[in-house]
């Protein structure tokens, strides 16, 4: 008879074996952090919960995938070079298969481990999948170490896209708990400010590699459109900013901006939001174009590189005045959702997403979320119409605050509640992959 010992020793010794392969295979082809990385993979159960066995799953299934990618690689070379193929073949595909038992072995780990709500294993591990991916692809193919780390240590980028999709991972799992959700969210977007902003800290004080391209320049969001129109090239952030609004809409405002935390920060002093004046509501209507057609004529009239500087700043500084005065008075994101133009432009482009905040047919007009929305977006017209107004960022405060559970995430063909999964997903996923690829 096996005992429970023997049951919970089996699947571990076999995780530390196919790890032990695949980290001389990745030693041998000269990616030590590869080789670190597959080192450490096994301590994902040392972890609490069911999610980590899940990911040491699949992190054993990829092993497996790059075994027979490498016994197809070398076998053909091979057979091209009319070499003995088969011993080769047969025992880079055993290894795989080893890889794939350990992976299988797995799941008498997860049946000793209590169970979790349904979803809750997935989103761990797909928050880690879609952070590793994007920071993985940027990585790849950006010609200059856009990964921090890889800017002091040859290959250590790898280790810190393993890091933040890790905690991607982590932060996932947080927001699905479900308790606390608005302040869960305040946390983690003034971390990613905090960071941020400690990075162009560093870089002011002569360390230039915290810096994106070496060079300063001005932590002001409108820049992402204006910048590129000034300059005539340099569109990594408008990248960067369609691929969040792709992935999750209008959210980038209210999870990834590093200036939006500041002006939510402000406007919590306030215990209840109050509405804007009408004229404030229309700002942003004008200041994207404003700013565009201001980059564009400074470019055109050859104005020197202070004046755009200094136009810049002063734009920046107005909407920080905004924040301290109006933000604080009303309780509203003034910053957001009247002066700055990229909050408008990620409004009209989310509107092409397919998740919503929708609010049932039963719901009482109680008001709750009213007083928890700070961007002015369920307004009482708003809400007898059963859907936020245009400043919707998707932060999802309202939906904590409804106590009757009638206002929620919306997504074709998924329940609320899958929505909603889904949602937590990309915002993780995306909120770690910024944490290292958005920079000065």
């Amino acid at each position: 008879m096996t005992s429970a010992r023997g049951t919970a020793i089996g699947p571990t010794l076999m995780a530390v074996v196919a790890a032990l392969l695949a980290a001389a295979h990745f030693s041998r082809a000269g990616q030590w952090a590869l080789s670190v990385l597959s080192l450490a993979a096994p301590l994902l159960l040392a972890l609490p919960g069911r999610w980590p066995v899940r990911l040491l799953q699949a992190l054993l299934l990829g092993a497996a995938a790059e075994w027979v990618r490498t016994a197809a690689r070398l076998t053909a070379g091979r057979v091209a070079a009319g070499e003995s193929w088969l011993r080769l073949a047969a025992i880079l595909v055993t290894v795989a298969a080893v890889t794939v038992i350990a992976a299988w072995l797995q799941s008498r780990t997860l049946r000793r481990r209590p169970g979790e709500a349904p979803g809750a294993e997935g989103i761990a591990v797909a928050a880690f999948a879609i952070a590793a991916v994007v920071m993985g692809a940027a990585h790849s193919v950006v010609r200059s170490p856009i990964i921090l780390a890889e800017r002091f240590i040859a290959g250590a980028g790898w280790l810190e896209v393993a890091a933040l999709a890790l905690y991607a991972a982590w932060l996932a799992r947080r927001l699905a708990a479900g308790d606390r959700w608005a302040e869960r969210r305040r946390w983690l977007w003034g971390l990613f400010s905090a960071v941020f902003f400690l990075q162009l800290a560093l870089g002011l004080a002569g360390l230039a590699d915290f810096l994106m391209s070496g060079k300063l320049h001005l932590p002001v969001p409108a820049l992402i459109a204006a910048g590129p129109v000034w300059r005539g090239g340099g569109f990594f952030m408008p990248i960067l900013f369609l691929a969040a609004v792709v992935l999750v809409g209008p959210a980038w405002c209210s999870f990834l901006c590093y200036i939006g935390a500041w002006d939510a920060a402000l406007a919590a002093r306030r215990p209840r939001p109050l509405e804007l004046p009408a004229w404030m509501r229309w700002g942003r209507r004008i200041t994207l174009p404003g700013v565009v057609l201001a980059a564009l004529g400074l470019r055109l009239a050859g104005a020197p590189p202070l004046a755009a500087t200094a136009a810049a700043a002063a734009f920046g500084l107005v909407g920080v005045g905004i924040m301290l005065t109006v933000s604080r008075r009303y309780g509203t994101m003034a910053h957001c959702t009247a002066w700055c133009p990229m909050g408008l432009a990620a409004a009209l482009l989310g509107r092409l997403h397919p998740l919503r905040i929708r609010i049932g047919k039963e719901c009482t007009e109680c008001g709750r979320c009213r007083t928890a929305c700070r961007y002015g977006a369920l307004a009482d017209d708003d809400i007898r119409r059963r859907r936020p107004g245009l400043n919707c960022t998707l932060c999802g405060d309202c939906v904590e605050s409804c106590h009757g559970g009638w206002i929620g995430y919306h997504f074709p063909g998924l329940s609320p509640r899958t929505a909603r999964l889904v949602f937590i997903t990309l915002a993780a996923a995306l909120h770690a992959a910024f944490l290292g690829l958005a920079r000065i």
